[in-house]
């Protein structure tokens, strides 16, 4: 399954502001549209759907299980709560928001409930997030990557995670971008301005449109209008050889999404 390259994140938005802000995406043209239990926006981000009128064949939804939510008996009844806050039969997408803490939760234990979930047509597809190269090994050996649809991680032009990406492409796991723009850090940097001037475009722009052209999905965040277009035309940006070595150069491990229960980083 295809996961469409340019989504719509809605991490931090919350009631009213997230209705408008799904509902200002929805008509400018993004279909792929991706919550969590977590961002506790699911009724809203569902109401905004609803009232868009737009065919739920031509829409991609992606929701994640929070960790409280990873013990075999809590897995599906906290999907089902979601589908019901969503108002959907079915999500596209249901990841793993992140890997046990501690691995308290065995993955042996909640990963083959999420392949139950999708037989049992809850979800089309089931993936994983914020896992590092040796969970994303045990999860290949439990359920085999074929049945991981994506893992989505934070990733932008200060924190390339080339190790953990170099993996997922060997083993033909698609990665997802989030924090795609380092939470506004990318509008600062020279390296980045200098790039969208000569393309006279947006720093913003040329974040998105590097991550697109390296493979990646992304799923940036907006409120404004003016922006939420702005990232959706950044797929129409080819940025050069050059272009790629200057932003390759701006690694410098800056991870912005790092809670106290976030596993061991490649």
């Amino acid at each position: 399954m295809t996961i469409p390259p340019l989504g719509f994140g809605t991490f931090r938005l919350k009631g009213q502001e997230v209705i408008d802000a799904v509902t200002i995406a929805l008509e400018l043209g993004y279909r792929h549209i991706d919550t969590a239990q977590i961002y506790d926006n699911e009724k809203e981000v569902g109401e905004a759907i609803a009232a868009s009128g737009i065919p739920r064949d031509e829409l991609f939804i992606t929701t994640k299980i929070w960790i409280a939510n990873l013990k075999p008996e809590k897995l599906i009844p906290s999907l089902q709560e979601s589908l019901q806050k969503l108002g959907l039969k079915q999500v596209d997408l249901t990841l793993i928001h992140w890997p046990s803490p501690e691995d308290k939760v065995p993955m042996e234990e909640y990963l083959p409930m999420l392949l139950e979930a999708r037989e049992q047509g809850l979800t089309r597809a089931i993936g994983v997030s914020n896992f590092t190269i040796e969970h994303l090994t045990q999860a290949i050996d439990l359920v085999g990557a074929e049945n991981i649809a994506t893992n989505q991680v934070e990733i932008h032009p200060f924190l390339h995670y080339r190790k953990l990406a170099g993996f997922a492409r060997e083993q033909g796991i698609q990665l997802t971008a989030y924090m795609p723009l380092a939470v506004g850090k990318v509008m600062q940097d020279p390296v980045l301005q200098a790039i969208a001037t000569a393309h006279q475009v947006t720093p913003a722009q040329v974040a998105l449109a590097w991550l697109l052209q390296s493979g990646y999905v992304v799923i940036p965040s907006s409120t404004k209008r003016a922006n939420q277009q702005t990232n959706l035309d950044a797929a129409k940006i080819q940025l050069s050889q050059e272009d790629v070595a200057a932003i390759a150069a701006l690694e410098r491990g800056e991870r912005i999404a790092n809670p106290d229960f976030a596993p061991a980083w490649d």
